[in-house]
């Protein structure tokens, strides 16, 4: 069935779709909607300077590769808080998430931004769909994002799909960095993901954590940071899957691959705690 494509005239104000996140507490259907939102963004230089500073991202006349995501975030609320949309926001887990760069990411725009859920399949814990976002200029598609995200409210027939697991490479240290208390909610000034499992630990406890956890694409986007001189300027993807959450305040480690046009990477804490796993590798185009 084709998409039911809805455009905006800006993204949409925030403070609303978090106060229908928190009201909204029940599995409403078991069919993901056909429905995308799209909406024209620029860029401001100075929203993308301050999220430079907390992703330690070195200054470039190209946008970072995971800054698409936080364009898109207010219109990811709005169709993930949209009465069609039959999961509650809160509780959702964000599994995976792979990016697809597909040329250089140059300028500041004017950008279309597209959002739209699909791919609903079962899992060991619940059910899991695909949160595809994109960017285009007028030439066409620029950059994918696909976030995989599980939903334990929902049990689908059937089993799930397995997992290709790649053959893993030599990781040697990389990078490490400090991940302070303050950590989230500096990242959700800039982001606008007020989760309160990322602010303070008392809130974090509400949903089950000791501590306040860092966001997972703040992990991912400091991470790829540090990989900035692993990767081509575009023609490239990089996947994640996100492992033990990092609870405020830490200290990680990245490991990695040699340089070259395929690798692997992780993050760990200590102990050798897994946080995240990733790979990047040339697109197939």
């Amino acid at each position: 069935m084709a998409t039911e494509w809805l455009d905006l005239n800006a993204p949409p104000a925030l403070p609303g779709l978090f106060l229908r996140a928190a009201l909204r507490r029940k599995v409403t259907g078991r069919q993901l909607p056909n429905l995308g939102l799209r909406c024209r963004v620029e860029v401001d230089p100075r929203h993308l300077q301050r999220y430079r500073q907390i992703c330690a991202i070195a200054d470039s006349a190209y946008l970072p590769p995971v800054y698409p995501h936080i364009l898109a975030f207010g219109l990811q609320m709005k169709l993930l808080t949209d009465r069609r949309f039959p999961f509650p926001l809160l509780g959702l887990v964000h599994l995976e998430n792979r990016i697809r760069v597909l040329r250089p990411l140059g300028g500041l725009g004017p950008f279309q931004i597209s959002v739209q859920v699909v791919d609903l399949q079962p899992h060991d814990k619940g059910a899991t769909f695909s949160l595809i976002t994109r960017l285009e200029d007028q030439l066409g598609l620029l950059w994918e994002g696909d976030s995989r995200i599980l939903c334990r409210a929902l049990r689908l027939d059937g089993q799930p799909q397995p997992r290709a697991e790649q053959q893993p490479l030599q990781l040697m240290p990389l990078a490490d960095w400090a991940a302070p208390a303050n950590t989230g909610r500096r990242y959700a000034r800039v982001a606008g993901d007020y989760n309160p499992i990322h602010l303070y630990a008392v809130t974090a406890r509400l949903f089950g954590f000791p501590r306040a956890i860092a966001h997972g694409l703040w992990n991912k986007a400091r991470s790829l940071a540090a990989l900035h001189a692993h990767l081509p300027q575009a023609g490239y993807e990089v996947e994640v899957r996100f492992q033990k959450p990092v609870l405020l305040p830490t200290h990680v480690a990245l490991q990695a691959s040699e340089p070259a046009a395929s690798g692997q990477f992780r993050l760990i804490g200590e102990n050798d705690t897994p946080h995240m796993a990733g790979s990047w590798q040339p697109l197939d185009i």
